[in-house]
């Protein structure tokens, strides 16, 4: 196994479940950022949400956005509305997306509302550390470095 696909292995074990990010986008060269769930899945993170939400909007005119976690993970990426969670091609990770936000996808989303959609962002680079070591990676090369990495960050509440 490369060190890139270890690396990926690592994110699925720590991303492949409820995971909250700030998710930055921009339009018009103003930023923007909402604490979004999100879920990674394969090699993308995906995200349920309005297509008529602000984050929908700004990634129809703008698809570069960025993930940040309070634990200092970070991705660049781009990102793309793949659709309404009944339509044939998102039956996949429709299953696994209701299963991971199950305490709360039905209370918040209506499936019957034409306008709800997904969101899957396939990142280019990243940072993310787990187990005392920081992974840098390059998803475009498909390269990653590894080295010693210590989270010792006070978090606060607010």
């Amino acid at each position: 196994m490369s060190d890139f696909e270890i690396a990926i292995k690592v994110m699925r074990e720590q991303f492949g479940r409820d995971y909250q990010f700030a998710l930055s986008t921009c339009r018009d060269n103003i930023p923007s950022s909402r604490f979004v769930d999100t879920y990674f899945d394969g090699d993308s993170f995906y995200i349920v949400t309005y297509k008529l939400s602000q984050k929908a909007a700004e990634i129809a005119d703008n698809p570069n956005v960025s993930l940040c976690s309070r634990r200092m993970h970070a991705f660049s990426g781009q990102a793309i509305v793949i659709g309404h969670p009944l339509d044939p091609g998102n039956a996949e990770i429709r299953s696994k997306l209701i299963q991971v936000f199950e305490p709360w996808y039905f209370k918040h989303n209506d499936e019957s509302d034409e306008k709800l959609c997904y969101i899957r962002i396939n990142p280019t680079a990243g940072f993310f550390h787990k187990d005392g070591t920081g992974y840098k990676i390059d998803f475009n090369e498909k390269t990653v470095k590894t080295f010693p990495f210590a989270f010792d960050t006070v978090l606060t509440e607010e």
